[in-house]
Formats: C-alpha cells, structure tokens, sequence
C-alpha cells in the first residue's frame, strides 16, 4: 500500500472519530454550553459554531434538541432553552431586528404610564410587525431612520437589553399619537422628565403636530 493510500486512510479514521465525538454530545452538555457562552437566545448558526458543528449536524441537533424537550422554538430560526428561559425583554430585542422597547411597555416600565401594559411595545427601523409567542404579544411598529434614536443598553436585573431612553419613549408614543394610532393617554407622571428633551427627540419625526402635543401635554401636566 502506497504512503498516500495510507494518509488518506488517516485522513478518513480521523474524521470519521471526530463525527462519532460531535454525535455523542448530549443535551445536558448543550445546555451546559449555552448557559455557559450565555446564550439564551440563538439561530442555528450559532449553535453551529458553538458545538463545531456542520450544517447538517446542527440541524440534527436542534431537531434532537426540540423532540426531547430541551428547546423551544419561539419562531423560525429562534430557539432558547426550554429549563432557562429568556426575559421577554431579551426576546423582544432578538425577534426583530434592528429594534428597542419603547412605547408604552417602556413608558410603564418608567412609571411614567400607569396602566398595566400587556403588549411588548418596540420601535423598529424595518417594516411594521407583531408577532406571538407562546401567548405573549410582541409588537413592532416603524419609525423614521432619522429618529431611530435615543435608546440605550440597560441592565434589568440578570437581563439586558435596548431600551429608549424615558423621554424617547414618550417622544415615540406621542408620534402615534399625532398619526392618530393611538389614543392620547389620559394620564401621564411626567416628574423629573425634561421638556426641552422631549422635544429635541419629537423634532427628528419632523411633524408639526408632534411638536405641538408635546407642549401641550407639558402644558396640561404644569396646570
């Protein structure tokens, strides 16, 4: 047998261990793995280059992974662990993207807005988008790039994710309101929120209107 014959049958061996290895990966190493690397949320390409794996394996093993329960799909292409889920924060940050929570999920989360919000609210720079998963609403609505702005990374206990800015939120909901897609909030704790903020993020939206319910809300709140 020559020396090449011999290096090629090296070459299979090799390979062929290294698959049977990649194959013998369990779904308890997985999940030690994500949680390690922190990855609550990922696509299968992610997956794929964490566990080394080809096209093909990392399909099978996400196919391995939803079948015995150890993932959930939250849409094509998004998995997370079934045992360590992600917040809805983090969901919503990775569902559509480029986007930030806004609206009134986050004018709640400010205390500026009262009611109880349902509907995770997020401006986006793509089209318009709701989405559902497993019976939590998850709304996207667009903006214009100019005034996709304003927002920051913020920690939420062990969470963390883009979130406008308080006043950036508010900028953002009056915006609809302006446009008529929402109702104009009948209450809103404004303390501690700067007007002249506000008004420099309601500017980038470029409506006129915007610019006058925004010193009209001020004005209201001072009375």
């Amino acid at each position: 047998m020559t020396r090449r014959k011999w290096v090629d049958i090296l070459i299979s061996v090799t390979t062929y261990k290294y698959v049977i290895n990649k194959m013998k990966i369990n779904s308890l190493q997985i999940r030690e793995l994500l949680l390690e690397k922190n990855l609550r949320l990922f696509g299968a390409k992610e997956l794929g280059g964490l566990l080394g794996l080809s096209r093909r394996r990392r399909l099978y093993y996400l196919e391995k992974g939803l079948n015995e329960g150890l993932l959930v799909k939250l849409k094509r292409g998004l998995y997370c662990l079934k045992t360590d889920r992600p917040s809805e924060l983090e969901i919503a940050n990775r569902l559509y993207r480029p986007s930030y929570i806004s609206f009134e999920y986050a004018l709640a989360f400010y205390n500026l807005l009262p009611e109880m919000v349902y509907t995770v609210t997020s401006a986006t720079g793509k089209t318009t988008r709701n989405f559902s998963v497993e019976g939590k609403n998850y709304q996207f609505t667009a903006i214009k790039p100019a005034a996709f702005t304003g927002y920051e990374l913020k920690t939420v206990g062990a969470t963390r994710c883009l979130m406008a800015e308080p006043e950036k939120a508010l900028a953002d909901y009056l915006y609809l309101v302006s446009l008529g897609r929402r109702a104009a909030p009948d209450r809103l704790n404004l303390a501690g929120l700067g007007q002249a903020k506000v008004g420099q993020y309601s500017r980038l939206f470029q409506r006129s209107s915007l610019n006058g319910l925004v010193a009209k809300i001020f004005k209201e709140t001072d009375a």
